[in-house]
């Protein structure tokens, strides 16, 4: 058995997830991706004509494992490029898709296509 050491970032992974002010800080042990699908829900994604506030069409439902991509080996580089920071801990833990797209676009100031 490996006895890992104390949890250290880069500066720059330390910059995703340090929060602004205002919020509380995210848990460093909880730095993966969760498969909580807001980051494909909440924001635009012009590469695939996705609205704000749209669930992609290529998200999968969650089947107790998470929300997961059914073109992730070959979805566009905008999607690639994307790393979990702090809004995903402050959206991930909400129980369901919907409440999570909601936060995150609450977080942004942001409101879905098509609504005032």
């Amino acid at each position: 058995m490996t006895t890992r050491g104390p949890l250290r970032l880069t500066p720059e992974a330390q910059a995703r997830f340090t929060p602004p002010p205002g919020y509380a800080p995210r848990s460093p042990v909880t730095l993966d991706c969760t498969a909580c699908g807001a980051c494909c829900a909440a924001p635009d994604i012009h590469a695939l004509n996705k609205p704000l506030g749209v669930p992609c069409v290529n998200l999968g439902p969650d089947q107790g494992c998470g929300h997961l991509c059914a073109i992730y080996a070959t979805r566009p580089p905008v999607c690639r490029g994307y790393q979990p920071d702090w809004v995903c801990g402050e959206v991930a833990p909400l129980p369901t898709l919907d409440a999570r797209t909601r936060r995150f676009l609450e977080i942004y100031g942001l409101q879905p296509d098509g609504l005032p």
